[in-house]
């Protein structure tokens, strides 16, 4: 057993230290696989991997957090919340009132946490909101790689299954998502 589902665990039976060792350690590694994430990406984007990470944390209950089952099922919620943060954020940045299709200049050049411009990433949102209704582990593990930046063997490890059946899923996720989005969005280039 991980040491976060001994920590989750240990919170549920009202242990207070564990909260606070749960913090510590939860954050070190969201903060961890945000910045691997943003590593690889291009500049543009307005969060930042710390921002990304503490709005995330907040939306899931801040230091009220629901009662977790275990590390897969925390992390599977956080990499939901971090998708759905940055999925508001490209349509806020889209509607005219903020800037609507003008380009925004970084001067600090900061990598941003998603590769796609906007308009892809909304396509890909669409998509994974049919793939989920179709085969909901096949969304949870796009969810896992690309909007968290897990590995195949680190996305595994958190839903409690082979790697060989990741690869599997994530290779048939691809190919459905790009034929969704070639189909719903014809125009829209696919990532």
């Amino acid at each position: 057993m991980s040491t976060i589902t001994l920590l989750l665990q240990r919170l549920q039976d009202g242990d207070p230290e564990a909260s606070r060792e749960l913090i510590t350690l939860v954050y070190a590694e969201l903060r961890a696989l945000a910045s691997r994430k943003m590593a690889h990406e291009q500049p543009g984007q307005t969060i930042q991997a710390t921002a990304l990470v503490h709005e995330a944390w907040y939306r899931l209950g801040g230091d009220q957090q629901p009662a977790w089952q275990n590390r897969a099922h925390f992390f599977g919620a956080m990499a939901e919340a971090m998708r759905r943060i940055l999925i508001e954020n490209a349509r806020r940045k889209r509607r005219q009132r903020h800037g609507g299709q003008l380009q925004r200049l970084d001067l600090n050049e900061v990598e941003i946490v998603c590769p796609l411009p906007d308009e892809q990433l909304l396509s890909l949102d669409d998509a994974l909101g049919r793939l989920e209704a179709e085969d909901p582990r096949a969304a949870e593990i796009v969810k896992l790689r690309f909007f968290v930046g897990l590995t195949q063997q680190e996305a595994a490890q958190h839903l409690g299954i082979s790697v060989s059946t990741v690869e599997r899923t994530w290779k048939f996720a691809r190919a459905w998502l790009f034929r969704e989005i070639r189909r719903n969005h014809p125009d829209s280039p696919v990532p």
